[in-house]
């Protein structure tokens, strides 16, 4: 009786003409990035937020995820890229966005209205029509003012077509929220915390400091042709300070 390994020759003998990429390895790609602006979380990431993925920013309020989620705006408008976004808790400010960078000629804003129940149901059917539509490199599913025990019942199902959808349309779906809810569709998961704030003359908000720090990512693009080894949370850390525009409101 041949051998395990002559068996194993003699079957791919037989396929190697007639179908040859059964038996070749799977190339292993590398995923697109987009630079966030912020030098030390591209740095971080391999080079910014994913091309095609979902990507979480989680943290509390005044937690720097908006923040990051502008910058990252600011830089995908001024690439003449058209960019959406879903305000589930009506909290964006189109002032301050603009003041970011953000081209807000560039910019979909949607706004939910409604219960809680109503406004998530809103945001999600919004997300998900996006989506499937195409033609946004970047879309923005706030839900920062969401219970996560809101968030928490969002089915797997509905975050598996939102990757699914990203990937197909490359789109860059960044949800913002006080907790991580797409789990295993998620790519990158970052936490969001403030670290301090710069206060002028005891009462004007100068500028604030955040720290971001990689709970998860998928996607580790190799360096000179080598997997790089895996970051661990604590040391995937970057920190980041935001100077406020607010000249306006000073003067006013």
């Amino acid at each position: 009786m041949p051998s395990a390994a002559a068996l194993r020759i003699q079957i791919e003998d037989a396929l190697a003409t007639r179908f040859p990429a059964a038996l070749t390895p799977v190339a292993r790609t590398l995923h697109e990035t987009a630079p966030t602006g912020i030098a030390a979380v591209d740095t971080m990431l391999d080079g910014g937020l994913p091309v095609g993925a979902i990507s979480e920013l989680v943290g509390p309020e005044s937690s720097g995820r908006t923040s990051l989620a502008l910058a990252f705006l600011a830089r995908r408008t001024a690439d003449n890229q058209v960019c959406a976004w879903i305000d589930a808790g009506d909290a964006f400010d189109p002032e301050s966005a603009a003041a970011s960078g953000v081209r807000l000629r560039q910019l979909l804003w949607v706004r939910c209205g409604g219960r809680v129940a109503e406004k998530l149901d809103q945001a999600l059917r919004a997300t998900d029509l996006l989506l499937q539509a195409g033609g946004f490199a970047a879309i923005v599913l706030d839900l920062g003012g969401l219970d996560p025990a809101q968030g928490m019942r969002i089915p797997l199902a509905s975050w598996f077509r939102f990757r699914q959808a990203a990937d197909r349309t490359r789109c860059s779906l960044l949800m913002l929220g006080r907790a991580s809810y797409a789990q295993s569709s998620a790519a990158v998961v970052l936490d969001c915390a403030p670290l301090r704030v710069q206060i002028q003359r005891g009462t004007v908000l100068a500028g604030a400091s955040f720290h971001f720090s990689q709970q998860r990512q998928r996607f580790k693009p190799p360096m000179d042709g080598q997997r790089k080894p895996p970051v661990s949370a604590s040391a995937a850390q970057a920190a980041w300070t935001a100077q406020a525009a607010w000249t306006a409101e000073r003067s006013a």
